[in-house]
């Protein structure tokens, strides 16, 4: 032990002291005793902290005397039992746990965080009138990242400003991360702001700052973790653990603005299977419910999805743009058959819901009623259309209520459409009081609400259906194959796109995508960092529209070619984000085949790009296992892997995809001119890697080694720590995978559930140990909440030339109880990674422990 440790330890034992200490601590009677907290009075402001684990801190601070009754949107922990130890001084009143240490300055009521005597964070002046604000002062050189997605081509907020109110494309998360492991959530769903400047006040050293326009306290939320993955994990106790997707949504799929009738969708569906590019969702978009008056009736009344084209009591519904088209008899005749027809042709369907009605609607009416339509000016304009209070509680049965003839019918998915909401606002507003008060003091946690409305009623639905099955089943000796059939979807999985979002949002089953973003190079360079930072605020679950929405500098023709170049790329970029979709605004048409025809670099790029997704959905799905059942992340920043690396977590344009794959997408064009290749430079981080958990019951063994990366297409080794410049054909997007990687590969396949995972390639990238967990379970039901799920583990010893197949732990109905896995090692004279590896050693697997010696 050195003199620093000594030092450090002797100043720590004299801060821990017994919680019998607690006593000497002053406290409100109102204030439970049960749990560590401390609070000191400081110029008439109350200073209150509160261990809700030994690495989550709770800070409030408030008028002496006034403590308030506040609520959270995003926090649902209970607090977990901790051992705490208090110290009081008249210099600070302090309270340990675990490895931290908070203490409050008796003079100025500022906190400080502390990890083993170092500081993490120390807080700077406070406000609580007129405006609720509060500083921290940052370390020199400390970058912090966050703030969610912010359209911005910045990674690193340090020297940046915000306004913190969501907009469509815009959606900022008072949440902020250090390189130093730790992470702060300013608890405040109201208009607020967020500041990284240099400050006198902090003797020049760089002060952030969060303030809000309302609220009765200042409220945040201190979580240390050590590594962004631990952080993460702190923001899933604290908000919520993520939900798991079905299988079927990490495929491909395609939606436009809009298919106008049903017969369109499968026509769409149709060619897709007959050109056998594969497809898993495709997605009904709006005014399906007819015109704009009938905005969100939540069913169908379009006359063209419902046969009643030429009927006179039906034109009232026509939207404009459908009043000229011909009269025909349809395909499809009814929305059942349309939801029949893609799920028999082995996709699913997703539709379109939003947060407001039109005046026509059933819902608007007995919204309206009960006092929960905002009287906001929103979209589409001019039409009566209102949001609707989604912090009533009784208005969000009234959604479900009406939502559920949809779920009755058997979709897939929600896309739950401008839950910002959309809004043109006006004077006034602000002061509209909602359920739980101005609109101004809650407008930032809409999306939230809106969203777990629905998920926690469609949970509800599949549990009332459990209850009836097993009612009927114990009541008739009848037999219920029909009742099967009818419901044997209702435990599927809630899935839910929105275009907005909050902190906490990947607990309700739902996803968001960056809203209509246009389609344009510079657009897709602030997308990366956008999704980046948004992934740093705990929520897995992410994507774009693939190549844009809105292709006004292109005149909406998908055969021009900088288009196509645009569009290609994108969608090669697609492959490695948590959900691949296709969409556009309408006149523009997305659909693959309308960018060429095989044999065209325009269509096969795009086309390649889907089957390389498929071929990776074992990783991809592992990679949502670990999501969900390990707190991990599918869109790595660079700070997560590589933090000690000061030039990889400032990049705004890498990441890694899961723990293995380093990506850049290509958001420049070619000066070559469309279709041609182009130069693209590329950091490949340094740092130590493969620490390697024990493959024998002996001590676990950590063997560090300097990372290497291979070109995935040209399987070219390279030392970490240097940029390279890489000759990019259109064909190509720079992938690097990290020595020590375990990667599997699944089959050519059209869609995720055309063929069992019983026969997957293991590619062995040697230069490093290496770890990789596969995760399996049903694919669309919940009962992996109860356990029914299986993690193989599998260890690289590189030193050793062996991989360790870990014996099966866990079980689900139709789980593989044998397979093979055909192990391949990857070297120079490999082809390239998008292609089958030939040969390598077949291995028979019946869930035992196996070693294959290399």
């Amino acid at each position: 032990m050195n003199h620093c440790e000594r030092q450090r330890n002797r100043w720590w034992g004299w801060v821990t002291v017994l919680l019998t200490a607690w006593a000497g601590i002053t406290a409100q009677a109102s204030m439970p005793r049960d749990f560590p907290f401390i609070e000191r009075t400081v110029n008439g402001t109350t200073v209150f902290i509160h261990f809700l684990s030994d690495n989550i801190v709770r800070v409030q601070k408030f008028k002496e005397n006034e403590r308030p009754d506040k609520k959270s949107y995003a926090v649902i922990m209970t607090p977990e039992d901790v051992w705490a130890s208090a110290h009081r001084g008249d210099d600070a009143t302090g309270l340990s746990a675990g490895r931290l240490y908070v203490a409050i300055d008796g003079q100025t009521g500022c906190v400080t965080f502390y990890e083993q005597g170092r500081v993490l964070l120390k807080e700077g002046p406070s406000l609580l009138e007129p405006k609720i604000e509060q500083k921290w002062v940052l370390d020199e050189e400390e970058d912090i990242f966050g703030l969610g997605q912010l359209r911005d081509t910045t990674m690193s907020m340090r020297g940046r400003e915000f306004k913190i109110w969501n907009t469509n494309t815009y959606t900022p998360i008072p949440y902020f991360t250090s390189e130093k492991g730790y992470g702060l959530y300013w608890d405040n769903a109201g208009r607020s702001w967020f500041s990284s400047k240099t400050g006198a006040a902090a003797g020049n050293a760089q002060e952030v700052t969060f303030t809000s326009e309302t609220g009765s306290c200042i409220d945040y939320y201190f979580m240390f973790g050590d590594s962004q993955d631990g952080v993460i994990d702190c923001i899933r106790r604290l908000t919520g653990q993520a939900t798991m997707f079905p299988l079927w949504t990490l495929g491909h799929w395609q939606c436009r603005e809009r298919y106008k009738t049903s017969d369109e969708l499968a026509a769409v569906l149709d060619r897709y299977r007959e050109l056998r590019i594969p497809l898993d969702g495709i997605v009904q978009d709006w005014q399906y419910w007819g015109c704009d008056s009938n905005w969100n009736a939540m069913k169908f009344q379009n006359p063209y999805y419902i046969n009643k084209v030429g009927d006179k009591a039906w034109e009232r519904y026509l939207p404009e743009d459908l009043k000229n088209l011909p009269v025909s008899v349809p395909r499809l005749k009814s929305p059942q058959e349309m939801v029949d027809y893609v799920h028999q042709h082995n996709a699913h369907l997703m539709i379109s819901i939003w947060a407001n009605f039109g005046p026509w609607t059933e819902p608007y009416r007995e919204l309206k009623a009960i006092g929960a339509l905002l009287p906001f000016d929103t979209w589409p304009r001019n039409k009566g259309v209102m949001p609707y209070d989604p912090f009533n509680p009784q208005a969000r049965d009234i959604y479900w209520k009406y939502l559920k003839h949809l779920y009755d019918m058997g979709f897939d998915a929600w896309w739950t459409d401008s839950s910002e909401p959309d809004h043109f606002e006006k004077e006034g507003d602000d002061d509209v009081m909602t359920y739980d008060g101005p609109w101004k003091s809650v407008k930032n946690a809409f999306p939230l609400m809106h969203n777990k409305g629905i998920y926690e009623h469609q949970r509800g639905e599949n549990e009332n259906i459990k209850k009836l099955k097993k009612s009927k089943l114990k009541n008739s000796k009848s037999d219920n194959s029909t009742f099967n059939i009818q419901h044997s979807t209702f435990n599927k999985r809630c899935v839910q796109m929105t275009r907005s979002g909050a902190f906490g949002l990947q607990h309700y089953g739902t996803f968001s995508w960056s809203g209509d973003i246009q389609a344009s190079w510079d657009e897709m360079k602030k997308q990366v960092p956008s999704g980046l930072n948004y992934t740093l605020c705990g929520i897995p679950f992410w994507n774009t529209d693939i190549g844009g929405f809105f292709y006004w500098d292109y005149k909406n023709d998908p055969k021009n070619p900088q288009l196509q170049e645009l569009h290609s790329r994108w969608m090669q970029w697609g492959t490695f984000m948590p959900l691949m979709r296709n969409h556009c605004s309408s006149p523009m048409v997305s659909e693959l085949y309308h960018f060429g025809q095989p044999g065209e670099w325009a269509y096969d790029v795009q086309v390649e790009a889907i089957r390389l997704r498929y071929r990776l959905l074992p990783y991809i799905y592992s990679m949502a296992g670990e999501v969900v059942q390990h707190s991990g992340s599918m869109m790595r920043p660079l700070v997560m892997d590589f933090a000690q690396d000061k030039k990889a977590i400032r990049l705004n344009d890498e990441y890694m995809f899961g723990r293995n794959l380093l990506v850049k997408p290509v958001s420049d064009p070619s000066k070559a001119g469309p279709g041609q290749p182009t130069d693209v430079t590329v950091y490949l981080p340094s740092g130590k890697v493969g620490v390697r958990e024990t493959m024998t019951k002996k001590a676990a063994l950590r063997r560090y080694t300097d990372v290497k990366w291979y070109d995935f297409y040209t399987n070219r080794l390279y030392d970490g720590g240097q940029t390279i410049s890489r000759p990019t054909p259109v064909s190509e997007m720079p992938v690097y995978v990290k020595a020590g990687s375990i990667l599997p590969f699944g089959p050519e396949v059209q869609t995720t559930g055309e063929q069992a995972w019983d026969n997957l390639e293991i590619r062995i990238y040697p230069g490093g140990d290496g770890r990789f967990t596969l995760y399996e379970d049903e694919g669309d039901n919940y009962n992996y909440e109860k356990g029914a799920f299986t993690e193989i583990n599998f260890y690289w010893d590189d030193a050793r030339r062996t991989l360790l197949i870990a014996g099966r732990t866990g079980k689900f109905k139709g789980m593989l109880k044998k397979r093979q896995f055909r192990v391949v090692i990857v070297d120079s004279q490999s082809p390239r990674g998008d292609q089958p590896m030939p040969g390598g050693r077949l291995v028979e697997y019946k869930g035992k422990k196996t070693e294959v010696r290399f």
